[in-house]
């Protein structure tokens, strides 16, 4: 396999015979050309935030505040940015975070979003959200690395339901999503009263789903898809959880679980004695909780509380791979690509997908063997500065 940072040589040399890349190669532009080619409605969905977004802009001045100090003469001529997670060995740190309702900016969705994850050898996140349905993203993804989210639904049934769906059709990781029992205030979708799920869009694997499907009365058709959507609204998060209810997912997953949405160390700590397997720090791009903590902060305490004890991944935020460096540095071990690849399949379907991964992992190459660094493990706070 050849030096993912060889992507940069691809793109000088296609420049040769005028063949220019089709999107920007800076990631952050995708948003801008994302505005202008989705609908407000679908534009706003995928970039609101919660309240007055502050959390949103606390993510990114997070990063800023952290600059890189290189270090020179260090032979960097050969980099590995592989990673052992949960025994599996992945090319890169890197996953596809899990965004639902994609159809609403591609009508490919997830599906185009699975193959191109698979050609890249990125691990995707699915959605418990998606558009289409576990099964038909898991075909798309052949056999690519996948792992699949969960929102926690109040109907028992149907939680288990989706954990045996998603472990028959290779999901090898399960990621429970803990800050979304109830949507936050979004002022975005509220504006334009936009909420794809009442339109029904995002609920595939809820009308696929055989125990969802018995509490409708039956397979899902115009005939019943308006008491179905209001089933799904009335049961799709459970704002009563507590950590006594994960031992409810043991008896149902196997395989590694993962907390999402953990901010505070004491949150970090209980979710390793409560048996899980790693967590997630992350504010969910800013979509729940204005006025929170930016999730770069959050990652120093949660890993100095666990990092030598649990899995700790990162996300919220992520645009360079200067970014991917800095998260790691501060003891994440892989981190959740989100936004930037939802722009890339609003404006390029599959292909655009891959481009954002491709851009992503040549510059987190690139930045690294700048930084006088090899390997992942060379990635160590003494590597920043506050700026």
């Amino acid at each position: 396999m050849g030096s993912l940072a060889d992507f940069q040589n691809e793109i000088y040399l296609n420049g040769l015979g005028d063949v220019l890349p089709e999107l920007p190669t800076d990631l952050t532009a995708l948003e801008h050309l994302a505005r202008q080619r989705l609908t407000p409605e679908a534009f706003g969905y995928v970039a609101g935030s919660a309240g007055t977004e502050s959390t949103a802009r606390a993510n990114r001045e997070a990063f800023e505040r952290r600059r890189i100090v290189p270090r020179m003469l260090r032979d960097v001529a050969v980099r590995d940015l592989s990673v052992e997670l949960f025994g599996q060995t992945l090319p890169s740190p890197v996953l596809l975070g899990p965004i639902g309702v994609l159809t609403i900016v591609h009508p490919e969705g997830e599906l185009a979003v699975a193959r191109a994850a698979a050609a890249q050898g990125v691990p995707m996140v699915l959605s418990t959200a998606a558009s289409h349905s576990m099964e038909q993203v898991a075909d798309a993804n052949g056999d690519g690395p996948r792992w699949f989210q969960l929102y926690w639904s109040k109907d028992r049934d149907v939680v288990a339901s989706f954990l045996a769906r998603a472990k028959a059709s290779g999901y090898t990781a399960l990621v429970v999503t803990l800050d979304t029992h109830t949507l936050g205030w979004r002022p975005r979708d509220l504006d334009k009263a936009y909420l794809p799920f009442l339109r029904g869009i995002g609920v595939a694997n809820y009308f696929t789903d055989p125990a969802f499907q018995k509490a409708v009365g039956g397979s899902i058709d115009d005939s019943n898809r308006d008491a179905a959507i209001l089933r799904w609204a009335t049961t799709f998060g459970d704002p009563s959880l507590s950590w006594d209810d994960l031992a409810f997912l043991r008896d149902y997953w196997d395989g590694p679980i993962l907390l999402k949405g953990i901010q505070h160390p004491d949150d970090a700590w209980r979710a390793v004695d409560a048996g899980m397997d790693g967590v997630v720090v992350s504010n969910h791009g800013g979509r729940q909780v204005d006025g929170a903590i930016g999730s770069l902060d959050a990652l120093p305490g949660v890993v100095g509380a666990v990092g030598d004890r649990t899995t700790v991944l990162f996300d919220s935020g992520i645009r360079t791979g200067p970014d991917v460096i800095k998260a790691l540095a501060l003891g994440a071990q892989a981190v959740l690509l989100a936004r930037p690849y939802a722009y890339g399949l609003a404006l390029a379907g599959e292909a655009g997908v891959r481009h954002v991964i491709r851009c992503l992992l040549a510059e987190l190459e690139i930045a690294m063997a700048l930084t006088g660094t090899t390997r992942l493990s060379e990635l160590t706070p003494d590597l920043l500065a506050s700026g």
